[in-house]
């Protein structure tokens, strides 16, 4: 699966992105919060804690390099949660975000999943702009792994 913008191509992970998958997701964390034990757990495990349990990273390339990075975590049978959605600062406002959503949820899609969610913070209007323009709709929060976390929502596939 690859998904194209003008010189933005979204792959799947390799082996060679893990480390940019880390440092793209510490790079906004580390911009609004604090670096979690959860966020480590995964961000230094992607293969067993994302890949192991049949999730899926994408990541968004441009000229070969990477520039965003996003999730699918598999939370259920048709469940997988929409997770470690990363866009460099020079990159944002240029769509990247939204074609690696829209690759992720067509991936969700194919694997069989009938739903999606998310966790977010709500100080990140554009975040949370984007995945309602994508269906995503506020559900209960629930228990989470995150302390900024402080809004869930999901999307029915």
């Amino acid at each position: 699966m690859t998904a194209t913008m003008p010189d933005i191509r979204v792959v799947p992970y390799e082996p060679a992105y893990r480390a940019s998958f880390r440092d793209l997701n510490l790079e906004w964390i580390t911009a609004h919060f604090e670096v979690e034990e959860e966020d480590r757990r995964v961000l230094d495990d992607p293969e067993g804690e994302i890949l192991a349990p049949g999730g899926a990273i994408l990541i968004a390339l441009e000229g070969g390099r990477p520039i965003g990075t996003g999730a699918l975590i598999r939370t259920g049978p048709q469940e997988f949660e929409l997770a470690k959605m990363a866009v460099t600062a020079h990159a944002r406002g240029r769509g990247v975000g939204r074609a690696l959503c829209q690759a992720l949820i067509a991936l969700a899609r194919d694997r069989g999943a009938h739903r999606l969610e998310l966790m977010s913070q709500t100080t990140l209007a554009p975040a949370l702009q984007l995945y309602r323009s994508l269906g995503f709709v506020e559900v209960p929060l629930g228990p989470v792994p995150y302390k900024r976390a402080n809004i869930r929502m999901a999307l029915e596939l």
